[in-house]
Formats: C-alpha cells, sequence, structure tokens
C-alpha cells in the first residue's frame, strides 16, 4: 500500500490576512514539502499542471525536477499531465529527462483535464476534447514503447521515423490513466493495461468500487495480468496532532478553493456542514489525527481496492509551517499505520 501527496501549489489568497503568495514562493516550497515527504518515508508526491492564476504549477515536470537531486526514493509523478492540451512527444522527453535525474522515479498521470484553461491557451478547441485525449494517449505510448516512431494523426504533425530522446531508466516509463470516475476512462485504462487513479473528492469512496471491478474485468479481457494493474485514489485531507483542531486549521481555505470554483461551476455554497458531512468514516474527507486518517485509508484499501492513496493538501493555501508538520504526521505516523494493517489483512488471505 503506497501512501503519498499530490498538490496542485495554489496561490489562493490566505483567509486570515488577505494576502496572496507569489508564484515563486509558492514553487519553493512545494519542492522543501517534497523532499520532506522523502525524508519522512512516503512513497509518491504528485504535482498538478494548471494554468491559471491561483496555481503556480503549470509545469509539474520542472518542479519535480528540481526536487529530484535532493531525494533519495520518493516517486514524482504529474498529478496530472493534461495530456490533451500537451505535445506527446515534449511530455515524454520532459519526463524521461525527469527519470534520468531521478534515477527511474519518474511517472505520468495523463488526464483530459478538468480544468479546461489550457485549451484556448496552446490553440484546441474543446470540441475535440475527447478525440484529442485518445489521439495523443495513442502516441505517448507508442513514444515510450520505441525509441524510433512512426506515427500520424488529426491533431498533429506526423511523425516518420524519428528517434525521441533522451530514453528513461525505466522501461517501459510509468503512464497512468487518471480518471474522476468516468466508466468510459476506467475501461480504456484497463484495456490498455494501464495503472488507474481515481479521484475521489466526493460522496461515498466505497461507491467506486464497482468502477475499479470494471476496470479490472476489462483489463483481463484484454488478457493483462490484473494482479499487475495498481489501482490509485486522489482525495482531499489533512493530518493534525487533533481531529477537531485539524478540522478547524483545513476548513477556512477548503470553504474559499470550493467556493470559487463552485461559482465557476453552478455549484452550491459549500460550509461547514458539508465540510463535516465528509469527513465521517464513510465520507471523502481525509482530516484529522493519525489513527483517524489512517482508518479512513484501510477502509478505502479494503472497500474500493486502492493501491496507492495520495491525499491532497493543502487545499488553497495554508501556512507552511501547518503543510510540513502534516506531511510529517502522514510520513511518521500514519503510513506505517496503514502498512501494518494491511499487511496482517493481505496475509490473512484477502486482496
Amino acid at each position: 500500500m503506497e501512501i503519498g501527496i499530490s498538490t496542485f501549489a495554489e496561490t489562493t489568497p490566505d483567509v486570515k490576512t488577505g494576502k496572496v503568495i507569489s508564484h515563486a514562493q509558492r514553487l519553493r516550497e512545494v519542492v522543501e514539502e517534497i523532499v520532506l515527504a522523502d525524508q519522512v518515508g512516503l512513497d509518491v508526491f504528485g504535482v498538478g499542471e494548471h494554468h491559471r492564476g491561483d496555481f503556480a504549477a503549470s509545469a509539474p515536470g520542472m518542479v519535480l525536477a528540481a526536487a529530484a537531486s535532493q531525494t533519495k526514493r520518493i516517486r514524482l509523478t504529474s498529478a496530472v499531465t493534461v495530456l490533451s492540451s500537451a505535445d506527446p512527444v515534449r511530455v515524454f522527453q520532459e519526463f524521461s529527462t525527469l527519470d534520468g535525474l531521478s534515477s527511474g522515479r519518474a511517472e505520468i498521470m495523463a488526464g483530459r483535464g478538468s480544468f479546461i484553461e489550457s485549451f484556448p491557451l496552446f490553440g484546441y478547441d474543446l470540441s475535440d476534447y475527447e478525440e484529442l485525449f485518445e489521439e495523443k494517449l495513442d502516441l505517448l505510448l507508442k513514444l515510450r514503447a520505441s525509441e524510433e516512431v512512426t506515427w500520424s494523426g488529426k491533431h498533429r504533425a506526423p511523425i516518420n521515423h524519428i528517434g525521441v530522446y533522451p530514453r528513461p531508466v525505466q522501461e517501459p516509463l510509468p503512464v497512468w490513466i487518471a480518471s474522476g470516475g468516468n466508466a468510459e476512462s476506467v475501461i480504456r485504462a484497463g484495456l490498455l493495461g494501464l495503472p488507474l487513479a481515481l479521484a475521489i473528492i466526493g460522496g461515498q469512496p466505497a461507491q467506486f468500487a464497482p468502477l475499479v471491478q470494471l476496470y479490472k474485468r476489462a483489463a483481463a479481457e484484454a488478457g493483462h495480468d490484473v494482479s499487475k494493474l495498481p489501482v490509485a485514489s486522489h482525495s482531499h485531507g489533512f493530518v493534525g496532532r487533533d481531529t477537531e483542531a485539524a478540522a478547524d486549521q483545513f476548513f477556512p481555505s477548503t470553504q474559499h478553493v470550493m467556493n470559487v470554483i463552485g461559482r465557476e461551476r453552478g455549484w452550491g455554497h459549500y460550509g461547514r456542514a458539508a465540510f463535516d458531512a465528509a469527513r465521517r468514516p464513510e465520507g471523502a474527507l481525509y482530516v484529522g489525527d493519525p489513527e483517524t486518517v489512517a482508518q479512513k485509508i484501510i477502509y478505502l484499501r479494503k472497500q474500493v481496492g486502492v493501491t496507492r492513496f495520495m491525499i491532497h493538501m493543502p487545499l488553497g493555501t495554508m501556512p507552511h509551517e501547518e503543510v510540513m508538520e502534516a506531511i510529517k504526521l502522514l510520513g511518521e505516523e500514519v503510513a506505517p499505520l496503514v502498512r501494518k494493517e494491511i499487511a496482517e489483512w493481505e496475509a490473512g488471505g484477502e486482496k
């Protein structure tokens, strides 16, 4: 059971002071967070791609590369790369470079993009949303499969017997499919035999179990070894010494972000009642002391079958020292609890 962290490198206004830190400061903080996550024994750190003022990480590979030489074992992944509006050749080259710098710890988490600002920025039509992802994923997989590539498609110039470099340390370079819970996307991941990452940020996580089973059936029917296909979840959360204190720390910035995005997307107002409801054992918010968070992760593993859990923190701008303390608690207290109980559970014949 892998435990890790993801971030979008938010630069939202501090809810107490109203101040907004610079993109440069937040990027440096993220590198410090990755280094600490490695030191406390976490397995993976992901940085998400966005192209708007309240997120600093438009180039996740660059952020991860800055941490590569300062870390030893933690895996470094995008979370996600918006492949639909990217050039797969450059994505492959950047993450192959990261793979070399990190001695084989790079991963690509490819998604279609929940935020759509990258499409007009890079000159793509949203009406091609699905077609763009399918075509570019096809090219990305060909790039990792062969040093010399021949390929043609509708939305990019063809490639005719051209070598693409550098080559990664890992063969093949890991590529995950990221999904918000769409049945078509999990079937696609299964048919291709690619690892699956699910964004579980609302409702009841146990409701995602049928999607995981659908993914595994598709993979098995396509002839892939299901036992070798990991499934990850990405959920919001925060760890503190005390459960109620952790909730009070995490709520203000979470509420701000959820209501800003909610106004953009037509959601209802996000208040403390909804926040507290999601903190319940069956909810999708992983906030509390180490024991509380660990038990929710264990429940998710047993009910849904995930083999990697990534907690997204902070959500919005929080004091850097509070985030660093939460990372320490996740690595030093939550992760050992989860690994121990899951190992015992599996030793008893469970999966």
